[in-house]
């Protein structure tokens, strides 16, 4: 009872006005960042490590996402059963993930059970056991996952648009993978995948709890004792390099995905807060932002719209994603271009920059609501490269930014020349 209660009063931690981050050195080098909190015995552990699914040789597409799903189906001696049993012994919830850019560990767990669990962690990340039955039955899974992908138009206009954008790179290929790769992966690609993602050399470490930074230091030390120093090396960064116009890929349905976008701007661009609050208040995704307004409820031609900046470590790009009839798309594309034409000439109003700010500003300290989050968000601004101080003053960064300071970095970043846009359905009179 006793591991249950803590577990729900995890959900309970007080939202701060200020987080107040400490951080810490390990006697073995290691950096994190501690967000202590003593009231709730239990800690928050969050692993970010460097070299995703970029990794991967293109034969190999899809071995960085099995192989972490397989992290947690067994390790040393226990099979993928008694890996779980003990795992639940513990009353401790690890999860293993990875995407494009990264590798993603975390571990929530008991104060008094800190050690147990660590040990049992670090057997998942320096023995799993990759048992054949367990590669099968997740190997299935991951197919049937990619079966589905194969029929979901948003994900055809995503990987296409991703294609064209960013040809000959291992961004443009999913990082899950293909059917032909998965299918053919075996477990020497999933021990290669392992030993080149999971690495001291690439690394970034957030916690959040009941723990000071002389424990915590030494549970990470203890965490990456057998993890290799390094690990495979990234790719070079690539540019977004598509060139203007429109593809269609054909597709039965009444509606018609529109993936659109042009090249981005990196977060350690001075201009990246800018462009994160223009884009928020152009096409954030919520109804009030210009896109949701002109062109779902002022003409009703969709749903729903959205954009967002895709900063990724070795490329970014500026999309978006819209879903209309086939008989608007044409109308639509028009209109798209006409909205970005109009932020690069005029940029937004003094009303938007209001209300974006009093949104931005006030939704930010909502994300700081429990341990794991909080963890996840120390690992997350190492891995981003932002200084330890950027939450405390991240609101008032965004309240100083000026109606012509945002404006002058709209004529930057849209291009309405440039756009891009592949088009997943049948859109009629498109050509």
């Amino acid at each position: 009872m006793k591991r249950l209660v803590a577990l729900f009063l995890l959900i309970a931690f007080p939202l701060r006005a200020e987080v107040d981050i400490t951080p810490v050195t390990t006697p073995s080098g290691f950096e994190a960042w501690l967000v202590e909190e003593r009231s709730i015995p239990f800690i928050s552990l969050e692993l970010i490590f460097a070299g995703g699914a970029n990794i991967e040789a293109d034969e190999q597409a899809g071995a960085v996402s099995l192989m972490t799903s397989l992290l947690s189906e067994g390790a040393g001696d226990m099979d993928a059963q008694a890996f779980a049993a003990r795992t639940e012994e513990l009353a401790a919830r690890l999860s293993f993930d990875s995407g494009r850019d990264t590798v993603s560990v975390s571990a929530r767990f008991l104060t008094e059970d800190a050690e147990a669990v660590i040990d049992h962690l670090r057997l998942a990340l320096t023995e799993p056991r990759f048992d054949e039955d367990a590669i099968a039955r997740v190997r299935n899974q991951k197919l049937a996952s990619l079966r589905r992908d194969a029929l979901n138009p948003n994900t055809i206009a995503s990987r296409a648009f991703a294609r064209t954008a960013f040809e000959g790179h291992p961004y443009a290929r999913e990082s899950g993978g293909t059917l032909e790769t998965v299918a053919a992966l075996d477990r020497d690609a999933l021990l290669a995948a392992h030993q080149g993602s999971i690495a001291r050399d690439r690394v970034f470490i957030g916690a959040a709890g009941d723990v000071d930074a002389e424990t915590l230091g030494a549970l990470i030390d203890r965490l990456f004792e057998g993890i290799p120093e390094t690990g495979a090396p990234l790719p070079d960064p690539v540019e977004f390099e598509a060139s203007a116009g429109f593809e269609v890929v054909p597709f039965d349905g009444p509606q018609s995905v529109v993936a659109f976008g042009h090249s981005g701007i990196s977060r350690d661009d001075p201009d990246f807060l800018a462009a994160f609050v223009l884009n928020e208040a152009f096409g954030g995704g919520r109804f009030g932002t210009r896109l949701m307004q002109n062109l779902r409820v002022e003409r009703g031609l969709t749903y729903g719209i959205g954009t967002f900046l895709s900063a990724g470590l070795l490329g970014n790009s500026f999309q978006g994603r819209v879903s209309t009839d086939n008989q608007n798309v044409e109308n639509v594309i028009e209109l798209l271009r006409e909205e970005w034409a109009q932020m690069a000439d005029e940029g937004i109003t003094e009303d938007e920059r209001e209300r974006i700010v009093t949104y931005l500003t006030g939704a930010y300290p909502l994300r700081f609501d429990g341990n794991s989050s909080i963890a996840s968000i120390m690992a997350s601004m190492q891995y981003q490269e932002f200084d330890i101080d950027y939450v405390n003053r991240r609101n008032d960064m965004i309240r100083a930014l000026t109606l012509d300071e945002l404006n002058t970095v709209a004529a930057r970043l849209f291009d309405p020349e440039a756009l891009v846009f592949v088009v997943v359905g049948q859109p009629v009179g498109l050509n």
